[in-house]
């Protein structure tokens, strides 16, 4: 059967005799969301939303009840004309998933001038190429920096000082630069985890081994929290609660397979650490000081602006991410230190109160809220309690090692669940203005039985 082509991974089937052509516009329209949809999906955008904003597209040209099917690797549109005409299916393969949070504003600015019926369909396409060909917001260096920054204010904020800050900085770029090199060469992306927690993790064994003044663990946290997941755990937890279980058990595997090359990088080192001999210590794992002090404020504040640069926040939106970092560990030591709720619990409600702000500010400066509640859950990633777990496991404690490792994947899993919570308030409470915007079917349908 003859195809027509539409871009490079979209083929549509051309008209059964007898049956009348559809409109090459209606091609071009569904092309057109599909590329946005795999845009937003790429930076980490929830299922609903990649659904809701294709359709939006197609309806907005006249391409209506279009049906969209999304999951991790690949996005589907299908549409049958109602005067009789030959259906239309076209798919388009999600290859890279790289964060660019700032690409992401500008998709859903085109989308939202498209939605509102001001911009025609052959400018929307040109603007979309734009959109996808521009210079990145930051340079390459200062990317690379970020993740290094990451490390050095994670560091600080678990108690290590300037020194184990500086170790920390090298470890990670040492880790990143590595990580680049086994890309260029096609290796696994596990592979490239493992090989930077390795190293990250031996910089910290090196300190232990000459013996430096130094809370020398610290340096390994803080390697930790710049390979940790966070922006897929809010996905996920996102997609499942939504009731897209596919491709949350896609993100969900994915989450899984970071944190356990990470954990198998660590145990690595400690592994050969523990065979050459060096002093290691469950009692010297550091542990963040449960206090408001400059420093614990200013490492929780540096950790999630070095994190909004390594997913390319604009520098309009860096300051609102900054105080939603200082935010969310305010609000978790008052809740652990005055009202002693415990840490999992605690950290639910802290990303909570970063979802509801987060999201309600979102909606007013008309960006998605991942932009501010992704970067600003970072200093509660459990950085600390991986490293100890698998020093437990290295030292022969199995039963703690597990019980360490099984808190720190809840505090993972507390983290995006809270965000959510924050989210799903503020939905709850805009009424049925807010609820048109992105219909869930599933809602009302399961009722859990």
């Amino acid at each position: 059967m003859e195809e027509f082509r539409l871009g490079r991974d979209q083929r549509v089937p051309a008209s059964p005799p007898g049956q009348e052509a559809v409109e090459p516009d209606v091609y071009r329209a569904m092309a057109l969301a599909l590329r946005v949809g795999e845009l937003l999906l790429g930076s980490g955008e929830a299922t609903e939303i990649v659904s809701a904003t294709m359709r939006g597209v197609t309806d907005a040209y006249g391409v209506r009840h279009c049906e969209a099917d999304v999951n991790l690797s690949a996005i589907t549109l299908s549409y049958v004309p109602a005067d009789g005409g030959a259906p239309v299916t076209a798919e388009r393969r999600v290859r890279r998933r790289l964060p660019d949070y700032d690409r992401l504003i500008a998709v859903h600015d085109l989308v939202g001038e498209v939605v509102a019926g001001s911009v025609p369909l052959g400018e929307a396409r040109s603007r979309l190429r734009r959109i996808t060909r521009r210079v990145p917001v930051y340079p390459n260096w200062l990317l690379v920096a970020s993740l290094a920054l990451i490390a050095s204010s994670a560091s600080i904020l678990v108690g290590g000082g300037p020194l184990v800050a500086a170790a920390a900085f090298v470890a990670t770029v040492l880790g990143e630069r590595a990580s680049a090199w086994l890309a260029r060469r096609g290796v696994a992306e596990f592979f490239q985890l493992t090989v930077a927690a390795t190293l990250g993790s031996l910089v910290a064994v090196l300190l232990i081994w000459i013996d430096a003044p130094v809370q020398a663990s610290a340096a390994v946290v803080g390697a930790v929290i710049a390979l940790l997941p966070g922006r897929l755990m809010v996905a996920c937890v996102q997609d499942g609660i939504a009731g897209e279980y596919v491709t949350a058990t896609g993100r969900l595997f994915e989450v899984f397979f970071t944190v356990t090359a990470v954990i198998c990088g660590i145990g690595l080192a400690l592994y050969l650490a523990v065979r050459l001999g060096v002093p290691l210590s469950v009692e010297n794992v550091p542990v963040a000081p449960l206090s408001l002090r400059p420093e614990q404020l200013l490492g929780a504040v540096g950790v999630t602006l070095a994190f909004a640069v390594a997913l390319l926040v604009p520098p309009r939106h860096l300051l609102q991410t900054g105080v939603g970092g200082a935010l969310i560990w305010t609000v978790f030591v008052e809740l652990t230190t005055y009202w002693q709720v415990p840490v999992v619990l605690a950290t639910a409600l802290s990303a909570a109160a970063v979802g509801l702000l987060g999201t309600a500010y979102a909606r007013r400066a008309r960006v998605p809220a991942l932009v501010l509640t992704v970067p600003a859950i970072c200093p509660l990633l459990p950085g600390t309690a991986l490293y100890r777990a698998m020093l437990e496991i290295s030292l022969g404690h199995t039963d703690t090692g597990l019980v360490s490792l099984l808190q720190a994947l809840s505090t993972a899993l507390a983290l995006g669940a809270g965000v959510m919570l924050g989210a799903e308030i503020l939905r709850a409470a805009g009424g049925t203005e807010v609820a048109r915007r992105i219909r869930r079917p599933a809602a009302r349908r399961t009722r859990g039985y």
